[in-house]
This record gives structure tokens, sequence and C-alpha cells, in this order.
């Protein structure tokens, strides 16, 4: 899954037996929802010991923290004694996402798609340089499948979804250089677009053919096409809906060749209204 830099690294210690001032309170707070995500990334549990490592506090604030969690039932301890989310965090989780309205309405196109191709179908969204995924169907047959999760992220530039979304935002090459701004887009693989030139001819490319691919720019060996989901706006995309395959088993000449009927399992999601 995708590195997230986490609130209250090492940089960021506190007094082990000291409240923290007034002043200083958003940074407990900070480590708080720290020690929460790291949790996320355990689903078996952790330790004390090790999450103390990671999050690069002192053991009494890490502690704390895990109380206050546990508290609120986001956190809990197994029979072990090791750490992980708690059942009402796992609740408030999954009913969020349940109620979403385009979480709803998609999950059958993704059903649908994910059974003709007998690939990985997602629904995804922008935010900031990142995609994530929202929603996430996986074909019903088929010992390989992807490892993409609900709720992961990946570079907007070097995926498919991410491409597609920001083509109805970045017109220019000047909005697509401020986008890029002074951090570097990240080569997920040797075919990853890398500089603003070539990600501006990636977007225009997009916007004359009404979907965007990706030829194994992400992940070696996956390739990708995306159309846009107007869900939530008539006349902007909320999210993008693809198909992700691997390479040897659906070619992207084959997705490419199947823009329309991809488009087609939308209805009128796929179009803009007024």
């Amino acid at each position: 899954m995708e590195d997230t830099q986490l609130p209250g690294g090492p940089t960021d210690h506190g007094g082990a037996d000291s409240e923290p001032a007034a002043g200083s309170r958003l940074v407990g707070s900070d480590r708080v929802l720290a020690v929460l995500k790291e949790l996320a990334r355990y689903p078996e549990g952790v330790g004390l010991e090790e999450l103390t490592r990671v999050i690069g506090s002192p053991k009494p604030t890490v502690h704390r923290a895990l109380g206050a969690l546990r508290r609120a039932g986001l956190a809990g301890q197994d029979a072990r004694g090791r750490y992980l989310l708690g059942d009402e965090f796992l609740r408030m989780a999954f009913a969020h996402h349940e109620a979403r309205p385009e979480h709803v309405r998609i999950r059958p196109v993704l059903e649908a798609l994910a059974r003709r191709f007998g690939e990985t179908a997602h629904y995804a969204v922008l935010d900031g340089r990142e995609i994530v995924y929202r929603a996430k169907v996986d074909p019903p047959t088929g010992a390989v499948r992807l490892t993409s999760t609900i709720g992961g992220r990946n570079p907007a530039h070097a995926t498919a979804v991410g491409k597609l979304l920001l083509a109805h935002r970045l017109d220019t090459l000047g909005a697509v250089r401020d986008w890029i701004g002074d951090a570097p887009l990240e080569p997920r693989t040797r075919r990853t677009c890398r500089t603003a030139e070539d990600l501006h001819g990636e977007l225009r490319a997009v916007r004359e053919q009404g979907y965007a691919l990706d030829d194994q720019e992400n992940e070696p060996g996956v390739n990708c096409l995306a159309v846009p989901v107007y869900a939530a706006s008539p006349t902007a995309p909320s999210g993008a809906v693809s198909v992700s395959a691997l390479a040897y088993r659906t070619p992207l000449h084959t997705l490419a060749e199947a823009a329309d009927e991809i488009r087609a399992a939308l209805g009128p999601l796929a179009r803009p209204h007024r």
C-alpha cells in the first residue's frame, strides 16, 4: 500500500510525564491520529514496543494515545495483548462507506464490468496529487487478483483514473506545471510520465478520446482503462470507473476497443447533463 507521512513522527517528541501546554494540544491530537492510522496497517494486531518504534514517540505517550482510542472504541486488544482497530471504528467506517450515494449507485456497474472482463473494476476519486479507491470488485474467477484496497491511494499522474480526472481540471501546460509544483512526478515504472510536457500530452489525449489509459505506468504487468462518472455534479466528473487488468490476460488494446461498452455500462452516469 502507499506510504503516508504520519503526524507526530521522529522529530515530534513530547514529554513522557507532563501534559502538553495549551498551545501544543493539537500536537497531542496529532499523535492520537498517528497511532490510529498506524493501527490500520496491522490487521492482525501490533505490540506496544513495535508501535512505539514506528511512531517515534515515547512509550508513555503512545500508551496514552492507545488508552484514548480504546475508551472511544476505536482501538482494542486481542488475547495476546496486541493492539488493533476497534469494532466501533470499523462500524463507523463501513456504515459511512455503505451510505455514500455514489458507492450504492456504482457498485452494480463494477460487478457487471468485473464479470464481463474477468478483471478488477474500481471506482476512484481525486484527492490532491493522489487518487483514492472508493469501491472495488474483483472478478468472480481467476487465481491472480490485484492488491488494491478500498481506501488505498496511488499517484494520480501514474493511473488511468487519475489522468482522467486531471484532464478535466488541468487544460493547459501552465496548469499542469502549477499542479506539479516543486515536487517531482514519482516514476512508478519506466513508463510513468515524468515531466509536465509528457503529462500535458497525456491529458490532451484523454480529452480528445474521452477515456484514459494506464499502460503499465503504475505497476508493471497491469494496465487499465478509465471513464468519467458524473454522480455528484452535472458538469464535472465526481470520479472515474476503471477496468484494471493483468496485461498478459487482457491486453491494453482489448480494453481500448471496449471503451464504448464500458461507458455504456454506466448509463446516464457516463455523461454530463444539465
